[in-house]
């Protein structure tokens, strides 16, 4: 049962589409204070635990520590920070008594997860503006589906947005693509997809190519397109100031801009130099902005990814008066060598939060300034693309993710996990991010693999990408100025060639529980205590998860590591593809179990009486032959298949699904 609870005049955000009954007089569970801003403060009890949050720092069980739904551009994802990209504000308190919590509200939002008091979680903001949904159900997992059906629909992507895409911040001619398509199809790697960054654009202009390394992009894409590679680019936030840019001069003339109060466009430095922001909050300037992607579709471009769209500022032209300023005064007060004061005020200038308070939106004839509904522009920005590819082309689908994100944006597009780093941390936090992210409704979901910044090894990488393989997003992607971490940049690239290529044998699953989740609201990866309730391990457990309903995945996330220590909440099928394309299989019994796993050899446990189905590799998705496919797992099994033509959106079709059986 849902029940929604309406504070103040709230801003309606559009994350929920479904009608929910008013709740009458006070929610059952916790207090709330409105006196001063929003405070909701419920009484933990020492055995619940606290789901949910998205994409958030550290651990499956939020309890012990303190999150900010604020959506910031921060590369440096460090256990002591608060906030990323994304704000998702829906939570599960799991325990004796269980129940969800949806606080709808598009500006800063605290979670306080028995940081201040152990026993106390207390989410609050500045303003009493909001709806809250509690949500009642049978078990923490029923709670997750009632709200993913009030939410709406997970974004579906083609099929070939489930093949292996290579990417990094510095390609920039033709040359550099082929390079990567040449060192894949040479060397028999499996690929579907090579992103372009903002190198590709003409001066880091928007829905632009440079003419000077595509004087023929479209005959370009249609090259990669005949080697079943397709061209993935970027789209960034900010619009770049320049007479005789039609973008920027279209949306100067309709008013498409964010603005400052009085009336004048706002001004940011981003990649380009000085842009303005389309006021994508605006339904018109959305639609505007959406159009814009038509540019690309029509020269055979099938996917995007948004980037920058928190929205991402270097600096404002205020902000920058204040920082000279400032300079000013401490050169003549302090002493000079106190750079940690001057680097902290830098970073300050970067992070915009004085800026979100410099530039508003116009909606539906009234100005709201930006920092009051700051976590919508990233949604808003996916948006406008998601309603453009239903103009552009209704029957086909689009791959589209993005950086910056609120719960409502999972059904134009999917996230990646933005700048991680090559640390073997960050493969755990991969791993933890995934299931928080698909109980907000988010299913097509991956990190950078080998890391975004620092100095990826070959070891993490393959450790990586063994991960990879089981995120609906398999990308792997660097920084300029990173070691090059293409798979052909390696020794012993058979190693690569397996452990992708394993990837691929495993799509057709992959792809129909990926399906099944979408169509049914429901979750793609699950934590092991939504799929063994009654097992009081199994909720112990953070780096192990459940994907679809017959697999359990137990990743190796630590350097030289031989194998693992593995929890099995029933008896399971251990399963290792080894790089000589055999697979073997061994029944280990309920309990903990050490697994060795080597570094090219790629581990799945299948859950007791259940089997999947395995494909022949193939070098592209378009390639896999899904008639012909082995069983795997327990003897007299049954699997139902969801397939279906990849690029249609003709989902509920009865020939979509067969079953096979594992004799």
């Amino acid at each position: 049962m849902i029940q929604k609870y309406v504070y103040g005049k709230p801003f309606p955000t559009d994350a929920v589409t479904t009608e929910v009954p008013l709740g009458k007089g006070t929610p059952v569970y916790g207090n709330i204070e409105t006196e001063k801003g929003f405070c909701f403060t419920y009484i933990l009890k020492d055995e619940d635990i606290v789901y949910g949050l998205g994409e958030t720092n550290r651990g499956l069980n939020k309890r012990g520590y303190c999150y900010v739904s604020d959506c910031s551009d921060d590369p440096e994802h460090t256990e002591d920070k608060v906030s990323l990209y994304g704000a998702h504000n829906f939570l599960v308190v799991a325990g004796t008594v269980s129940f969800g919590l949806f606080f709808d509200y598009p500006s800063t939002l605290t979670f306080d997860i028995g940081y201040t008091r152990i026993d106390t979680l207390q989410v609050s903001c500045e303003e009493a503006d909001l709806n809250l949904f509690v949500i009642d159900g049978d078990s923490p997992y029923d709670i997750v589906k009632q709200f993913r059906k009030i939410i709406g629909k997970s974004y579906i992507p083609p099929k070939f947005a489930f093949g292996f895409g290579q990417s990094r911040w510095g390609y920039k001619t033709k040359g550099d693509f082929r390079k990567v398509a040449d060192g894949h199809r040479q060397n028999k790697v499996p690929l579907d997809m090579i992103y372009m960054d903002i190198d590709y654009m003409q001066d880091y202009k928007d829905f632009t190519v440079n003419q000077e390394n595509f004087p023929d992009f479209s005959d370009f894409v249609q090259e990669m397109k005949a080697q079943n590679i397709r061209l993935i680019p970027i789209i960034d936030a900010g619009v770049k100031v320049e007479d005789g840019y039609p973008i920027y001069e279209e949306g100067v003339k309709n008013n498409y801009f964010c603005q400052r109060e009085d009336g004048s466009n706002f001004v940011a430095a981003v990649w380009p130099g000085d842009t303005h922001f389309p006021d994508v909050l605006n339904k018109e300037a959305r639609t505007w902005f959406g159009d814009q992607y038509r540019f690309l579709t029509e020269q055979g471009i099938e996917g995007f990814w948004n980037d920058m769209n928190e929205p991402a500022i270097f600096y404002s032209q205020e902000g920058m008066a204040e920082f000279r300023e400032f300079i000013k005064d401490f050169l003549e007060e302090k002493a000079v060598t106190a750079t940690d004061i001057l680097i902290t005020k830098l970073k300050d200038l970067a992070r915009g939060h004085d800026d979100y308070r410099r530039f508003y939106h116009k909606i539906d004839g009234k100005k709201i300034r930006h920092d009051k509904v700051h976590n919508l522009f990233g949604y808003n920005m996916t948006r406008a693309a998601g309603e453009a590819f239903e103009r552009i082309d209704p029957n086909k689908r689009f791959l589209m993710f993005s950086r910056s994100s609120y719960i409502g944006m999972h059904r134009y597009g999917g996230i990646w996990t933005g700048d991680n780093m090559s640390w073997w941390s960050h493969i755990l936090l991969n791993l933890k991010m995934m299931p928080s992210l698909n109980m907000c409704g988010f299913l097509y979901v991956g990190a950078d693999l080998g890391g975004f910044g620092s100095n990826t090894t070959r070891e993490l990488l393959l450790r990586w990408l063994a991960l990879g393989i089981f995120t609906p997003l398999m990308r792997n992607h660097s920084a300029m100025g990173t070691r090059e971490q293409e798979c052909y940049q390696f020794e012993n690239i058979e190693d690569f060639r397996h452990v992708i290529g394993v990837r691929y044998r495993l799509v057709p699953y992959l792809y129909s529980e990926y399906m099944k989740a979408a169509l049914n609201d429901d979750l793609y990866f699950k934590p092991l205590a939504f799929v063994y309730p009654k097992d009081s391990m199994a909720a112990q457990v953070e780096d192990q998860m459940i994907i679809g309903n017959e697999i359990m995945i137990a990743p190796v996330y630590t350097q030289n590591a031989r194998g693992r220590y593995v929890y099995l909440p029933e008896e399971m099928q251990f399963v290792k593809f080894l790089p000589d394309g055999t697979i073997s299989v061994e029944i280990l019994e309920k309990g903990h179990h050490y697994v060795e796993i080597a570094l090219n050899e790629i581990p799945l446990f299948i859950r007791s009486e259940k089997c999947i189905p395995v494909a022949e590799a193939a070098e592209c998705v378009d390639d896999l032959d899904t008639a012909h496919m082995a069983m795997l797992g327990y003897d007299h099994a049954e699997y139902v298949l969801y397939d279906d033509d990849g690029m249609s959106k003709e989902y509920e079709k009865s020939e979509n699904y067969r079953t096979l059986r594992k004799e």
